[in-house]
């Protein structure tokens, strides 16, 4: 699937990056292919506009911003949050229909999130962000040069771990992957499995026990089309959340920005080792992930992959965005040099 070129995709919030990131001015941003520009209105409110001045197209991320508006660096021309020109610098009036496309833009959990379109759903909703008794820890922001896809089915993704965590937390000894439930949602599905993990010296403090291994309980939630919440629990009473924010940048390139919502204080475990761990098991999914080819059927008919029993979740992601293109007059676009198109010339 080329995520660019299916309009269905731009009716959903994504997170783009930390609000604070703004504060230093404008910043260019790439979603689903669109280019856009981000930055603080008067009120201190995330605002996003197309990328490009409708003077002379120079793209408004390289101006500053004044009073809560983007200034253009070409001409001066200036833009609110809702892309009306409110400044000409060369002239007293400024014509009522000159202005750039502006977006829906909103602040949730500390995070920039845009919806190109109409939304069909929804900013996730995470309750414990409001919990005292959680603490929130920014871990990374970074472009992964593999498909939001690809990135998805690894999050749910019970096989991988015995190899590709093996220096971490996994035993290639004990390649049997975990049995788990998925039980439907509205826009996605909850998965849950409990894994015997290896419980490296690096992370004990974390979970505040001594054992060399431990059982994780996984909840896991997938919201469509490419945002996910991990749940998992310990022992020991740790209850450590992933929040992944998996942002298509364009059909090959992903903003990945994950933060974790814990129930134990700095004290407890420092923050630093807390990302320094999570950093470490990501990074080993980044080397992998990024040798994978981006463009993914979603049509399990096109016989370019073969699958197994527990790619179960990744297949119902699969599935539910192939109704989903369908419920909306959309067909699954794909690259016209890629497999299914080899294997469709190879059959004529």
């Amino acid at each position: 699937m080329l995520v660019t070129q299916q309009k269905v995709l731009r009716r959903f919030w994504y997170g783009l990056m930390p609000v604070d990131e703004l504060g230093g001015g404008p910043k260019a941003f790439t979603l689903l292919g669109e280019k856009l520009v981000l930055f603080l209105d008067r009120d201190g409110r995330p605002a996003a506009l197309q990328d490009r001045c409708c003077h002379r197209t120079a793209p408004l991320s390289h101006g500053r911003i004044e009073d809560g508006a983007v200034v253009c660096g070409y001409h001066g021309w200036t833009f609110d949050r809702d892309g009306k020109c409110i400044r000409i610098p060369q002239q007293t009036t400024v014509g009522p229909r000159i202005r750039v496309p502006a977006y829906r833009c909103e602040a949730r959990y500390g995070y920039v999130w845009v919806c190109l379109d109409e939304p069909l759903c929804d900013i996730p909703e995470l309750p414990e962000a409001a919990d005292p008794r959680f603490r929130q820890i920014h871990e990374f922001h970074e472009i992964w040069d593999t498909a939001a896809l690809r990135i998805i089915e690894n999050a749910f993704d019970n096989a991988h771990f015995a190899y590709v965590h093996g220096q971490s937390f996994g035993d290639e000894a004990r390649p049997e992957p975990a049995a788990l439930k998925l039980t439907p949602l509205d826009w996605g599905f909850v998965m849950d499995t409990v894994v015997p993990v290896r419980n490296p010296d690096v992370q004990k403090r974390n979970l505040h026990m001594d054992e060399d291994e431990t059982l994780r309980t996984y909840k896991k939630v997938w919201w469509m089309p490419f945002s996910v919440k991990m749940t998992l629990s310990y022992p020991s009473g740790v209850v450590h959340i992933i929040v992944a924010m998996i942002t298509p940048v364009d059909d090959r390139r992903t903003m990945f920005t994950q933060f974790v919502l814990r129930n134990d204080s700095e004290a407890d475990a420092p923050a630093a080792g807390v990302i320094a761990w999570d950093r470490r098991v990501t990074g080993e999914d980044r080397a992998m992930l990024e040798t994978t080819d981006y463009d993914v059927p979603l049509d399990l008919r096109s016989g370019e992959e073969f699958h197994m029993a527990s790619d179960q979740p990744g297949l119902e992601v699969r599935r539910r965005l192939l109704q989903l293109l369908h419920e909306h007059g959309e067909r699954e676009m794909r690259r016209a040099d890629g497999p299914a198109a080899s294997s469709a010339a190879a059959a004529e």
